[in-house]
């Protein structure tokens, strides 16, 4: 087993190469899925066929705004969370999908990058329903972790051999330090979640912004003290600045 960084529009994808088959933790950006084509057909000269299944970790652009593509155009399938209810669902859920694309491409500026269309479906439709603390099918060596906080619906992957996890966006390392993500939608969960790290004794992470690190016991519990006690969003940091610009009458 050997995983494989590829630098993605504004993201590192990682894609797990074995023998006979390849595991790709997380779909990445819509305009991503030729540079994970090329990376595959080019640099491991390998079929794409290989690429059986793709991991979602949650819904923001560049976590699964390649999967369906992926799935549509070489046939791999896409495991996820079974929530009832799409993330993106009702009005409200596309006012926050427009929003994310937004903050995807305001990044990828920041970083640089040339504009390209990232906009993908909304609603995930897996083919695979992941249960937590389960082996992820046709790949046993990972294991499914709930790790909610940053969405309601985050999930992270145990390599169980390794005992590295890749944590997606539960953290981050900016100017050589770990940090929380932005946004944390539920504050209290990701507290557990980063919790769930300490209990599981994880020292090697795989992030989705950085690649892999280590990771000692006093940086997570930094970040749990240091994180936030309320939901930090878009629509409340735009709330609380209008706020604070209210004249006092």
């Amino acid at each position: 087993m050997q995983i494989h960084q590829i630098k993605g529009y504004i993201q590192t994808i990682l894609l797990v190469e074995y023998p006979d088959r390849l595991l790709l933790l997380d779909g990445g950006c819509r305009c991503d899925v030729a540079t994970i084509k090329s990376f595959i057909t080019d640099t491991l000269k390998r079929d794409m066929a290989d690429l059986t299944l793709v991991l979602v970790s949650h819904m923001h652009p560049d976590h699964a705004g390649g999967a369906h593509l992926l799935r549509k155009q070489f046939g791999c399938k896409i495991a996820s969370v079974g929530f009832e209810k799409q993330w993106y669902q009702g009005f409200k859920g596309r006012v926050a999908h427009t929003i994310d694309v937004m903050l995807a491409l305001y990044v990828a500026r920041r970083k640089g990058k040339k504009l390209q269309n990232i906009y993908y479906h909304p609603y995930l439709k897996p083919d695979i329903i992941l249960q937590d603390q389960t082996s992820v099918p046709d790949f046993d060596d990972w294991m499914v972790h709930f790790t909610p906080g940053h969405t309601d619906r985050d999930l992270s992957f145990l390599h169980q051999p390794t005992q590295q996890m890749y944590v997606g966006d539960m953290i981050l390392k900016l100017r050589n330090k770990f940090a929380s993500p932005f946004p944390i939608y539920q504050p209290d969960a990701y507290k557990q979640s980063l919790n769930k790290l300490l209990q599981l004794n994880i020292s090697k992470i795989l992030m989705a912004h950085d690649g892999y690190t280590e990771i000692n016991p006093e940086d997570i519990q930094r970040l749990i003290d240091k994180s936030t006690n309320h939901p930090l969003t878009v629509v409340n940091v735009i709330k609380n600045k209008l706020t604070k610009r209210r004249p006092i009458k």
